[in-house]
């Protein structure tokens, strides 16, 4: 196994490097100044559609599909350098690059399984960065870390399926561009496997029947930057059979395919968070003294900075190294990689964060850093794509199952 990076790799960080620094950087403050001009938080600052335009001028577009025919053509191992280097300014360099969940999932999904027809109406505008869309799967009645436990339910009316059911927690809904849902409920709620009885299907937003109610804050924060987080009903909304997404009984598994690129995703970001975490640590304590002496040289900080190191060279490596198992063995022979990133990397990179709002004092609980937010981000990828305890029930299993 070899880690080096290819020379197109390398060639598409230095320009990346490039690109935050000449680009999205100066530009966080400006965002954040064109929303409070809004007249609605939820629409897109100018400077996002400047980013966008810029990112595709330089080649720096859909950079996650590995599909040649509508993303970049890269690998896991290439893309993984570059999600790491965009998670350092997570609410606008992947949507400056077209690399923004739930999108990239939802672009996997219709490259992967969807229509010729629904590959022109959906995946087409969103591979050009013109709509957006969700993922609706997660519900508020029921533990939705199990997936078979969702109550939505799709009927067969004739040539229509009619979709009854409430959903929360559906990232980029409340962005005015989101065009569509993907949403996923039961088509045969009694059916004996219950991995079977689940489909999804594509719901435009003007479909009568979807009412997006509201926004659902996360540790308090609405998260304007990523299309906000919505609660949404669907009461016998109802769309074409043609907008069935592969086959009927066939959701289970394609959210599984779904979730395997969009784990390893976020956790290429959560690295790129750890090490912006580690700049600004570094940079306050050389900046601040304290009892007589700068924060730079007090041990306990030294510690927290060592160690942040530490871990995320460790992370890298496991983050690396799935990558290049899903490339060489497909997603399901690096299961267990997946799994203990997902574990690992949000855990590991919550303390860092914690340790470097600590060292900012009131700052880094404060608009005037990012850290308050990234450690929102990251504490919140603890529950998303499943949780901990899920991951490390799975992965126990299969431990186990080595020596039974």
């Amino acid at each position: 196994m070899d880690f080096a990076f290819d020379a197109r790799t390398e060639e598409l960080r230095g320009k990346l490097l490039a690109f935050m620094d000449a680009y999205v950087y100066p530009a966080e403050k400006v965002a954040d100044a064109q929303r409070a001009r809004l007249a609605s938080p939820w629409d897109t600052p100018a400077v996002v559609e400047d980013l966008k335009a810029e990112a595709r001028r330089q080649g720096l577009w859909n950079l996650f599909l590995p599909d040649a025919e509508h993303g970049a053509g890269l690998t896991n191992l290439q893309y993984a350098p570059l999600a790491e280097i965009t998670g350092r300014s997570p609410h606008l360099a992947p949507t400056a690059l077209n690399c923004a969940a739930p999108d990239t999932g939802n672009m996997e999904v219709l490259a992967q399984f969807g229509t010729g027809e629904q590959q022109k109406r959906w995946l087409a505008p969103l591979l050009a960065g013109e709509i957006r869309s969700a993922f609706a799967m997660t519900e508020p009645e029921v533990a939705s870390s199990d997936a078979t436990n969702i109550t939505t339910h799709i009927r067969r009316d004739g040539d229509a399926y009619v979709i009854t059911g409430r959903k929360w927690y559906i990232s980029g809904a409340m962005n005015p561009h989101c065009e569509v849902f993907i949403v996923m409920g039961k088509t045969d709620p009694e059916g004996p496997d219950i991995r079977r009885q689940q489909s999804m299907v594509l719901v435009p937003r003007d479909t009568p029947g979807v009412e997006v109610r509201r926004a659902m804050t996360v540790y308090g924060y609405e998260d304007h930057s990523h299309g906000g987080h919505a609660e949404v009903v669907f009461d016998h909304a109802r769309v074409p059979v043609t907008n069935l997404v592969g086959e009927e009984g066939g959701g289970f598994a394609i959210a599984q395919a779904r979730l395997g690129p969009g784990r390893i995703h976020h956790c290429m970001r959560l690295i790129g968070m750890a090490e912006r975490a580690i700049e600004l640590m570094c940079r306050r304590a050389l900046d601040r003294t304290a009892f007589g002496k700068p924060l730079a040289r007090q041990g306990v900080v030294q510690q927290w900075i060592a160690d942040a190191r530490v871990t995320v060279e460790q992370l890298r490596l496991l983050v690396l190294k799935t990558a290049w198992l899903m490339d060489t063995v497909g997603n399901k022979g690096a299961h267990t990689e997946i799994q203990a990133i997902k574990i690992a990397t949000p855990r590991a990179v919550v303390d860092i964060l914690d340790r470097a709002v600590q060292l900012h004092g009131a700052g880094g609980v404060s608009q005037d850093f990012p850290l308050a937010e990234l450690w929102a981000a990251a504490r919140t990828l603890r529950l998303a794509d499943g949780p901990d305890e899920v991951h490390q029930r799975s992965l126990a299993r299969r431990e186990l199952k080595r020596y039974a």
